[in-house]
């Protein structure tokens, strides 16, 4: 909820306040500060005292105080030394830190006093009161000069707070107490307390901050008034979950800033805190708890194996080949997709990051034939990941031709070029539009599937020579995938509106790119026999509702400042999708999220000379007869809302 220029950072002013704070803090008060200060001290200490007690029989020489100002000073670095003195940071010090400050001074007094009795510096009778005094002196001055460290340390706090954001951390775990550890190497944020919800009254304090407590809205609002807080901050993302219901909802109807940052333990020495901290998106709100999967079976799938990537540089394909550039157990990866400029964005991050990853990334088309054949001649891929397809419902509507080009044709072509080239595995992503199609798109790619699926049992049949095995992903909509609602009602709330809703009672099944990718992984581990898995979607999701939370995220009254409009379905637009996964409708497998859809058996035989009949039709650009043998193989395509509704009982009859 930050304005644009919150977002860019401070004024030239401020930034150089914070960066000269920050140096002062960090660099002046490195270890060997700390310790010159307490040699210094204790030093001066011990002169002084030996000042009061030095021979009264003869004048005090030079030599002499020359001599006990390098002793004492020798001695203290010593015994500092050996205790470690210097490495207790000043603002947090204890009771019990300063142990090791006094056993240190104990140890500096009384090899001090032992060296000038016997350099016969120091009289026999003046031994006992010079190493008390000593001792007592030099304690004192340490905590002295430590206690007047620590008012700078705050004086200068407070002057450099007028700049910095006051937050409120939510939870009182290890990881909300990590995180407000964390914070004090921030000039940006400064932690004020904690928050929890709590139906009870009592007070507590957490590492010297209060706890404080909320059960309404009014309470919330209150306390953010009180304190004067900028934000509340959520340590994790399982926080986020916890209060995705109450206490958030609570803030953005208060238009109260909500800042989220990555576990404690995902940062590194001298990653900067400020960098993190970030506003919550609608995706963290959508999202679920992660999903678990056996990694070690995954590992073992993918381990010294050439993996080819199609649509590689697509939200789900580039997210599929950082989980698996991550384990770091493939040989090579062949990266092909038709977009350029994505292409060289992942080529870049991918050298980057995993510079020790061979891989080959590839500019081209599923749909010509010859360049698919020659890549897996040349690089022998042995698991084929074939994510290229047009997904857009409304535009795929409108040019059905070049869907069935890329959905049906590119699918028929990296299948054949999979078998013939003796690929082990073959897993082709599908989509929730594929059951009982409404749209060209989900038609071609239902189709797309039942070609995959009857190859691969007629492999299985001992019908067609071969060994590929092929498995099919079917999940919904991704979070924040191009083109997609939620990036497109951020780029409309950003313009200041109107979001635009279809229809008002319009519901979505959303899941994050990671979960979707990490259950594509583990489809492809588990899958024996040419199944379509499918994926447990969660709740649906309201449309309009998810407008209205965007919308207050940002900062925004929902119809009062943005308002929400209407337009009604695009061409082929469902109100409802398919529920993926039912005890009715498909099987359970070993994980818990990911079930075997129950679906007809189709002719491999039959549909091995039909799809060329319909790619060539495409390529002819006979849009009416492309969609009519759609509709004929794809017998549960009926269309809606759209111009093709007129050849829903032409397409049976043909």
């Amino acid at each position: 909820m930050e304005n644009n220029q919150e977002e860019k950072g401070f004024g030239k002013i401020e930034g150089r306040i914070l960066k000269h704070f920050d140096f002062y803090r960090f660099n002046y008060l490195k270890y060997w500060v700390v310790a010159a200060v307490d040699i210094i001290i204790a030093t001066i200490s011990s002169v002084i005292i030996y000042l009061i007690y030095a021979p009264k029989d003869g004048p005090f020489s030079r030599h002499n105080f020359l001599i006990i100002a390098v002793l004492a000073a020798v001695v203290s670095a010593f015994s500092f030394y050996l205790f470690k003195t210097y490495k207790n940071i000043i603002r947090y010090m204890t009771m019990k830190g300063l142990l090791p400050l006094g056993y240190a001074i104990i140890v500096k007094s009384v090899c001090l006093t032992v060296v000038l009795y016997l350099l016969e510096l120091l009289p026999l009778a003046t031994i006992y009161r010079f190493l008390l005094l000593d001792l007592l002196f030099t304690y004192v001055a340490l905590i002295t000069i430590r206690l007047a460290m620590i008012i700078v340390y705050d004086l200068v706090n407070e002057k450099i707070a007028q700049h910095t954001k006051r937050v409120l951390i939510y939870g009182s775990d290890e990881k909300a107490v990590a995180l407000l550890i964390r914070l004090h190497k921030s000039t940006r944020y400064r932690p004020v307390g904690f928050v929890v919800y709590d139906h009870t009254t009592q007070s507590y304090r957490l590492n010297e901050m209060q706890i404080y407590h909320f059960e309404t809205q009014e309470d919330i609002k209150k306390l953010v008034q009180k304190l004067n807080v900028y934000a509340i901050l959520f340590p994790t993302y399982k926080a986020v979950q916890q209060e995705k219901n109450r206490l958030i909802p609570f803030c953005e109807k208060e238009k109260i800033n909500i800042l989220m940052t990555p576990p404690i333990d995902e940062f590194g020495e001298k990653d900067h805190i400020r960098l993190k901290i970030r506003p919550i998106a609608i995706e963290d709100l959508l999202g679920r708890e992660e999903i678990c999967i056996n990694m070690e079976a995954v590992s073992d799938r993918f381990r010294d194996k050439s993996v080819f990537v199609s649509g590689a540089a697509g939200s789900i394909g580039s997210e599929f080949c950082r989980q698996l550039a991550r384990l770091n157990v493939v040989k090579q990866m062949i990266l092909m997709d038709v977009a350029e400029t994505p292409m060289h964005y992942l080529r870049l991050e991918l050298e980057e990051k995993y510079p020790n990853l061979p891989f080959i990334p590839v500019v081209g088309d599923v749909r010509h034939k010859s360049t698919v054949n020659r890549l897996f001649d040349n690089y022998k891929p042995q698991i084929v990941f074939h994510a290229a397809a047009y997904k857009h419902v409304p535009l795929m509507e409108e040019n059905p031709c070049e869907a069935v080009r890329v959905n049906v044709e590119g699918t028929r072509i990296m299948a054949d070029a999979a078998v013939a080239h003796g690929v082990e595995k073959f897993i082709f992503l599908s989509t929730d539009k594929a059951v009982n199609p409404t749209n060209v798109m989900g038609a071609t790619k239902r189709l797309a599937e039942m070609y995959v699926q009857s190859f691969g049992l007629a492999i299985a049949y001992g019908k067609v020579e071969g060994k590929t095995q092929f498995v099919t992903t079917r999940f919904g909509n991704v979070l924040g995938s191009n083109g997609s609602v939620i990036p497109r009602f951020r780029r409309q709330i950003k313009e200041g509106g109107p979001l635009t809703l279809t229809h008002n009672d319009i519901t979505r099944y959303f899941m994050s790119i990671p979960e979707a990718c990490r259950l594509i992984m583990e489809a492809a581990t588990i899958s024996t026999n040419n199944e379509i898995m499918v994926f447990d979607m969660g709740d649906p999701v309201l449309i309009r509702e998810l407008a209205v939370r965007m919308i207050r995220l940002a900062g925004y009254t929902p119809g009062e400042e943005i308002d929400i409009k209407e337009v009604g379905l695009r061409p082929g637009e469902k109100l409802y999708e398919e529920v993926l996964s039912t005890e009715e409708n498909s099987q359970a497998t070993v994980h818990p999220k990911i079930r075997v859809a129950q679906v007809r058996e189709n002719n491999y035989e039959v549909l091995k000379d039909v799809l060329p009949l319909i790619s060539r039709k495409a390529w002819e650009m006979d849009v009416a007869a492309t969609v009519q043998l759609l509709k004929k193989w794809v017998p549960e395509f009926k269309s809606h809302n759209s111009e093709f509704e007129k050849y829903d009982k032409i397409g049976q009859s043909l």
